[in-house]
């Protein structure tokens, strides 16, 4: 067999070397795709029969469609620079070719991409209507560069998805979808993967998405696999995760912009990808890439919406931040503020530069953007060195713009003036008015739970930090605690600190666990201390802080409440042990309602190995609270 396999290629390469001068390109092309063919043939065959003329094989087996030279046509249609030049060469006295009417088509695409309303009248032109009659009864000879540019042109020209001729293009599309290079099937995923969704081609678009899956291996360069992750990932899981993997592959050759795009890819997928996002870090911050200002501020977007934290490239984005200041425009500047946010990545020297540049441009400012600066430092609870300046003009914009707002924007923006101790008394009136709050109180979406619950502490606010307030409140029945989901998940802090309560206390009369207050919070304990500091029965005495108080007895002369309030790791801004605003605001409250509080925070709480430890760890919390107390 091996023998008779030897004298095939033999002969197969004496014939090859006495016809190749006389061959053209193509035909030389033809020629080894034959010879490829014949020789894998004869090695699975069973019989030995020696070959025709290698001449006869390349006559009978049109493998490839030979593409003419360059013609007068194809410099007319480059240069054309009107629709009417392009139908002009249909039955003009040119001769079209197969690929002829296909580039035309491309040409008319091009032409017509920025003018939609020309599309119409075009369709309905007899000449192109020659034009899709010539390629659809032609297309199995056009090439494939041609006919996927063809497809997308077709979807550029906004040709109906029952036109017979689109229909003949994508079902030609489908069958070559095997044989196409890889990079034809990203040009389609770039360009046409959109038009398919919109177009019903749900069966194209389905199989070639398993093609570029399948063949992902192919992908060599990396804007290759950024293209296919921005234009297609989101409509294939599988195909998503092979091209995360592909990056982290690749991850190394990419520039800038390449890591700029990947980065606003998963944010716009919220797809939080861990090893991919510490890669994409890890060379921001060990290259000196140039970042450019738009950069940046993607960048910082991305980072904040996948909530990923990397003190390093923060720390960066900040410095870079900061040197470009001057050069920001408000908007710019209030995205940025919303970025870290979300980030929770307060940088004291920027986002003081935040405030200034606000202040310098206070005329310009929409109040969109001061809206989301306002949010910004309320969520991080920043307090800008100009504090007066920048709240009075916060105050200025919203005394004759506050009630115009969307209802919820209201109560957001209220809430954060609670948050940073700006609120003025007619904005609590504004969002506490019985016409206004209704709508929150019967409302059963999520959206309007959450507004509910800052209404309830802005009025918790007026109550507690505005004495002089003379109302309107909120009424009885929304005060009323509302039953936690039943599906939230324990903490392990909260688990093992309930645990620990419970030994403490030794009985459910000393004290309640997960306290819901009529301000909007919750307490994770409440006990009741006399004045030598034994545990008192909690239910006897009357509890002015819950919305449906269970005991009548007044507290004895000298007892303390005392409220356990435990805080996780996302409570605190990143890398730092300050409080985010919102849980200011809940230590603010539970102060002002006459409480001491005992905190308990994650990175104490982490370092008590035994019980013991941690029942005196709340032992002597309690016994600090109580002599601070007594300090005062």
């Amino acid at each position: 067999m091996a023998a008779r396999l030897v004298k095939q290629c033999t002969y197969l390469l004496r014939e090859a070397t006495r016809l190749s001068p006389a061959m053209a390109p193509v035909s030389r092309l033809r020629l080894a795709r034959t010879a490829h063919k014949t020789l894998t043939f004869s090695a699975i065959s069973h019989s030995s029969h020696s070959p025709g003329s290698l001449t006869e094989l390349v006559e009978k087996d049109q493998v490839f469609t030979p593409y003419p030279e360059r013609q007068e046509i194809d410099r007319l249609i480059e240069k054309a620079t009107s629709p009417q030049e392009l139908l002009e060469l249909v039955g003009g006295d040119q001769s079209l070719h197969h690929n002829h009417a296909a580039l035309i088509l491309i040409r008319l695409s091009h032409l017509l991409s920025e003018k939609p309303e020309d599309k119409a009248l075009l369709i309905q032109d007899i000449r192109f209507q020659q034009l899709l009659h010539l390629v659809s009864s032609q297309i199995a000879t056009v090439w494939h560069g041609t006919l996927v540019k063809l497809l997308r042109s077709l979807y550029i020209l906004a040709l109906p998805g029952t036109s017979k001729e689109l229909q003949s293009v994508e079902q030609e599309v489908r069958w070559r979808l095997r044989r196409l290079k890889y990079k034809h099937l990203v040009f389609l995923a770039e360009s046409c993967a959109a038009s398919m969704q919109e177009q019903h081609s749900k069966e194209l678009l389905a199989e070639l998405l398993v093609h570029l899956e399948r063949r992902w291996t192919e992908i060599e360069d990396g804007r290759t696999v950024v293209a296919i992750m921005m234009k297609a990932g989101h409509l294939s899981e599988s195909l998503m995760n092979r091209l995360e993997d592909k990056c982290l592959e690749l991850v190394e050759q990419f520039g800038p912009d390449e890591l700029r795009k990947v980065l606003m890819t998963l944010a716009a997928q919220s797809r939080r990808s861990v090893p991919l996002l510490r890669a994409i870090s890890y060379h921001l911050v060990q290259k000196p890439l140039p970042l450019t200002k738009g950069m940046l501020l993607d960048l910082a977007y991305a980072y904040g919406k996948l909530s990923f934290h990397q003190t390093q490239v923060s720390q960066r984005l900040a410095a870079d931040l900061l040197s470009l200041m001057p050069n920001l425009t408000s908007g710019e500047v209030a995205r940025c503020t919303k970025s870290f946010a979300f980030l929770k990545w307060l940088n004291l020297p920027l986002f003081e530069a935040f405030a200034q540049h606000i202040l310098d441009r206070a005329q310009n400012v929409t109040l969109p953007h001061l809206c989301s600066m306002l949010l910004a430092f309320a969520r991080l609870n920043f307090h800008p060195e100009k504090e007066d300046q920048f709240f009075n003009l916060v105050h200025e914009r919203l005394e004759s713009a506050l009630a115009s707002l969307e209802p919820t924007l209201q109560v957001d923006l209220v809430w954060a003036l609670c948050v940073l101790r700006q609120v003025q008394e007619v904005e609590l009136q504004a969002v506490l008015n019985p016409g206004f709050h209704t709508r929150f109180l019967e409302g059963k979406c999520l959206k309007d739970q959450s507004t509910l619950q800052k209404l309830l502490h802005i009025n918790a606010t007026a109550l507690l930090e505005h004495p002089d307030y003379k109302g309107p409140l909120l009424p009885a029945s929304a005060l009323a605690s509302k039953p936690s989901a039943p599906d939230k998940k324990m903490t392990p802090l909260q688990k093992e600190l309930q645990e620990t309560l419970k030994v403490l206390l030794g009985s459910s009369e000393r004290g309640c666990l997960e306290v819901a207050t009529r301000y909007g919070w919750v307490l994770d304990a409440e006990v009741l201390l006399d004045a030598d500091g034994q545990f008192l029965p909690l239910r006897d005495f009357v509890a002015p802080h819950l919305a449906q108080p269970v005991g009548s007895q007044p507290l004895p002369l000298g007892a303390k409440r005392v409220a356990f309030l435990r805080w996780e790791f996302p409570n605190f801004n990143s890398r730092s042990k300050d409080l985010l605003g919102r849980f200011v605001l809940a230590r603010r409250h539970m102060l002002a309602a006459g409480f001491l509080l005992v905190d308990v925070p994650y990175y104490e709480w982490v370092e008590l190995k035994s019980e013991w430890q941690k029942g005196a760890y709340l032992k002597d919390k309690m016994r600090k609270a109580v002599a601070e107390e007594l300090a005062k």
